[in-house]
């Protein structure tokens, strides 16, 4: 008898099996989470070649489509504006591509001049470098007589030519989808819009998904529009100031800085370093060559840290963390092209977390803003002492 009532006890209740079945299913939900994400970034990765030019079509679109329905309000068709919309996109970046291919082909017929020029110029801290060169050279003739039977294969490698036209061609296959995906994106209307409400099955459904789409359009249009004129505020300010104090190009260095600041973080430490080593190999003493580094770093400090801030508010201000994450994930998957969008297809993401409460706790991590204090219970009232 004992013994029946205690193999009754040692059973699970009911609760601890259910629990127990929660807790399968959290870890089954969670297996399969990540093995659908790490797909899907291989899905990401080697299909970047149809992707790529989906997705700048898809943000390009996000931002003058309500440029392109102001028009529509003032009876203006979709399909013109979407035209010269693309037309005008295509004559700015022509443009200006035109006038930076001269001091770009410049700075590039001059790399070995420039090389020999820097390699002067810091020719105190050569020969450590030196030492640690020969030191290495001696190691492998060691190596090398210690095993005479060693052959060494090498692998010929496609030339820089060949490289430079795939790429070449790549990149103009790319821009060529993009902007044909664009026209259509644009010149569609809301055709997009309608299809999306007509597969949702309940009109709840189709409401949500409308405010989700609008208000992902509308914050990431705005985001955009107000960082491209951040960015080119701030290529001016660089280009004066370079033009200031003496840098060649000064132009040049303008738009290196406006597109770099697409790149949160990295882009800001290439350009400081590029103009280091510019100014370094362009001025006499070292007191000169520091005055440009210590201008760009100063502008950038202020516009990364009390400009945009204000300028794009707190609900778009996103994680540190989350931001290098991102450039890091799509730099390797889709290079400075991918380094360059990482942060609106995150803004997108964060976007879309906030309108589902099962993603709000994802959203919540994308953002920079500071967890919200839970607040304690009140405690009791104490009951008053009796007055005398």
């Amino acid at each position: 008898m004992v013994q029946a009532r205690k193999a009754d006890t040692d059973e699970p209740s009911p609760s601890e099996i259910l629990e127990r079945h929660e807790r399968q299913l959290r870890i089954i939900r969670r297996s399969a989470i990540f093995v659908v994400l790490v797909m899907g970034a291989g899905v990401v990765y080697f299909a970047r070649d149809l992707l790529l030019p989906l997705t700048l079509a898809f943000l390009l679109a996000l931002t003058l489509r309500p440029v392109v329905r102001y028009f529509e309000r003032r009876s203006i068709p979709a399909a013109v504006s979407a035209v010269v919309l693309v037309a005008g996109v295509i004559g700015v970046f022509g443009s200006g591509l035109f006038f930076l291919s001269g001091p770009v082909a410049h700075w590039l017929d001059m790399a070995p001049e420039i090389g020999q020029d820097l390699s002067r110029k810091l020719s105190s801290l050569r020969s450590p470098v030196e030492a640690v060169v020969a030191a290495s050279e001696q190691v492998e003739n060691l190596a090398e007589g210690a095993s005479p039977v060693v052959q060494k294969v090498v692998v010929q490698q496609p030339g820089l030519l060949s490289r430079a036209a795939d790429n070449v061609v790549g990149s103009l296959t790319t821009l060529g989808l993009t902007i044909v995906l664009l026209l259509f994106l644009l010149s569609s209307g809301t055709l997009f819009y309608e299809k999306l409400v007509a597969v949702m099955p309940r009109l709840s459904n189709k409401k949500k998904a409308l405010r989700v789409v609008y208000d992902i359009e509308n914050v990431v249009s705005r985001y955009l529009l107000t960082i491209t004129i951040i960015n080119c505020g701030l290529g001016a300010l660089v280009a004066g100031a370079m033009a200031a104090v003496g840098m060649p190009n000064p132009i040049l260095w303008g738009v290196a800085a406006a597109i770099l600041n697409f790149i949160p973080y990295v882009g800001a430490l290439i350009g400081l370093g590029m103009i280091s080593v510019v100014a370094l190999l362009s001025f006499n003493t070292l007191g000169q060559a520091l005055v440009p580094p210590l201008l760009y770093f100063g502008l950038h400090v202020a516009e990364g840290q009390f400009l945009t801030p204000i300028i794009v508010g707190r609900r778009l201000e996103l994680n540190s963390v989350a931001i290098l994450i991102t450039l890091a994930l799509w730099s390797w998957m889709w290079g400075i092209v991918g380094a360059v969008i990482a942060v609106p297809l995150l803004v997108c993401v964060k976007v879309f977390c906030d309108h589902f409460e099962g993603l709000a706790a994802f959203g919540e991590f994308l953002s920079a803003t500071p967890p919200k204090a839970q607040t304690e219970e009140d405690p009791a009232p104490q009951p008053h002492a009796p007055g005398r």
